[in-house]
């Protein structure tokens, strides 16, 4: 199972899986929201016409920019439904988002026969949508065309004028974006995006509805389920991740996750002789001595391209922490640059950011950062940040440097929406997903998300990757027989 994951970027949370909940603030509420509920919501659909159309229906909704304010503008969301393979059997629908925060969910509708347990395909209408400023719904966030002029910048300054390079690329592209995009980044918060639901679930007419959502998905969710309680039929969140925790505390669990995961891998390929990358035992210092040389000396891949540098090695090692089943991939990738070749770790750098093999990106990096920035308290100043890369070091001192840089946020030009304080009070049970190896949403930060929640459960998968649905039938089965009898027996279970 496909999912995708959180894009791991610095000071938004460096990517990943988001950086975590944002703590109540004197600008938060856990008030349910009813603003939606007054505007009448119509989805204008029509047959999907693709190799996944399968009966699929493919359709746009309008919704508003402010929801206080419906003049100042509109989205225009992209959906996708596939329908329930039984229709007798039809309980309604269920909304999947598959996290980010940046990345549209059609897909997840579109390939649903793949992705989801027979039972739910049999028993409900798939839906995806992708969320205000993301995939195919219009506005869509755009900033820039190229990324490697702005997201493989020196990770480690040793000076001022390096140190000055930085905060300039970074301060360019938060310009870039704001001259684009204008009044739209304004309004691409998380509180909009669960409004949003909220006028999905009414267009669809539906009283109640049920929801399944990953990683940053967690967050929406259980942010949907606060705001809009009594609309909630059941709802699952996988791969979730602490909803107290501000963007440096949760930067700092991911830090953590990653290293903890980074470690493990070292760990194996030391055990393994015949691993790639053993290096006499030792693959960390190995893995060590690339950093320093590749900071000193980049290594050069393609022309016209960035050549792997500090930041390039990194995200590729963080592309592989989402699931061991990467590790032989990244076994073999360092062993081909500790010869020379970064030909590999660079397309994981790539693959990390959906860069295709003709040079072209979606914008799931640059509606991350919009979202992040908008949703998050997040330190004001360079110097507020950089006083933070002590800590991130106690808790990663490997990976410390790539979770503590990156200064978008700081130079953002967009109001803010602080994410509003999870409770899911009213919402009736809600089951959270944690997997023990999860590097991006840590099985701490998911338990977190449980605690929280009013009435939150939570189902332990024992593996190492991002997420659990899909992974056993163990966790499939639970998940399903949750969302469609809304009953749950258990307020922890380990699979």
């Amino acid at each position: 199972m496909r999912l995708r994951r959180t894009l791991l970027t610095i000071v938004t949370c460096v990517l990943a899986a988001s950086c975590g909940g944002t703590a109540a603030t004197s600008d938060t509420t856990s008030t349910p929201d009813t603003t939606a509920a007054t505007e009448d919501f119509t989805i204008s659909w029509k047959p999907c016409i693709d190799s996944f159309a399968d009966g699929s229906e493919c359709g746009t909704m309008e919704v508003p920019f402010d929801y206080s304010d419906p003049g100042v503008g509109t989205f225009t969301l992209a959906l996708r439904r596939h329908p329930a393979q039984v229709p007798s059997e039809r309980i309604g629908s269920l909304l999947v988002n598959p996290g980010g925060p940046g990345f549209g969910g059609t897909y997840l509708a579109e390939q649903a026969s793949s992705m989801f347990g027979g039972d739910l395909l049999d028993r409900f209408d798939i839906v995806g949508w992708d969320p205000r400023g993301t995939g195919g719904s219009i506005p869509a966030i755009d900033c820039v065309d190229t990324y490697d002029r702005y997201f493989a910048y020196d990770l480690t300054p040793t000076n001022a004028a390096e140190k000055q390079a930085v905060e300039d690329i970074n301060r360019e592209y938060a310009d870039i974006c704001a001259e684009k995009n204008g009044e739209v980044l304004s309004y691409v918060s998380t509180n909009n995006s669960a409004r949003d639901m909220d006028a999905i679930r009414r267009a669809l007419g539906e009283d109640k509805i049920s929801y399944l959502g990953f990683s940053y998905g967690s967050e929406l969710g259980a942010t949907w389920a606060t705001m809009f309680p009594r609309t909630v039929r059941a709802a699952v969140l996988d791969g979730a991740a602490d909803p107290t925790a501000d963007a440096v505390q949760g930067a700092l669990q991911q830090a953590a996750g990653f290293e903890k995961e980074l470690n493990a891998f070292f760990d194996q390929c030391a055990k393994d002789a015949t691993c790639p990358f053993h290096s006499n035992g030792d693959p960390g210092a190995a893995f060590d001595r690339l950093l320093t040389d590749v900071d000193s000396d980049p290594v050069p891949v393609t022309k016209g391209r960035v050549p792997v540098n500090q930041l390039v090695l990194y995200t590729a090692a963080a592309e592989a922490m989402y699931s061991s089943s990467r590790w032989d991939e990244l076994e073999l990738a360092l062993a081909a640059l500790r010869d020379g070749d970064g030909t590999d770790i660079l397309s994981m750098y790539d693959r990390f950011y959906q860069r295709d093999p003709d040079g072209t990106y979606g914008n799931e990096l640059e509606a991350f950062l919009a979202i992040s920035c908008v949703d998050d308290p997040h330190p004001k100043t360079v110097e507020e940040l950089d006083k933070w890369l002590p800590e991130f070091l106690e808790v990663a001192p490997r990976l410390g440097p790539l979770f503590a840089s990156g200064y978008w946020c700081v130079f953002w030009k967009a109001k803010t929406d602080y994410r509003i304080a999870v409770t899911g009070e009213g919402a009736g049970p809600i089951v959270v997903v944690g997997t023990t190896g999860d590097s991006a949403t840590p099985l701490a930060s998911s338990r977190k998300m449980a605690e929280t929640l009013e009435d939150g459960r939570i189902i332990v998968l024992d593996a190492q990757r991002h997420t659990g649905y899909g992974a056993n039938d163990c966790v499939t089965d639970a998940v399903n027989d949750y969302l469609i009898t809304t009953k749950v027996s258990f307020r922890e279970k380990s699979c």
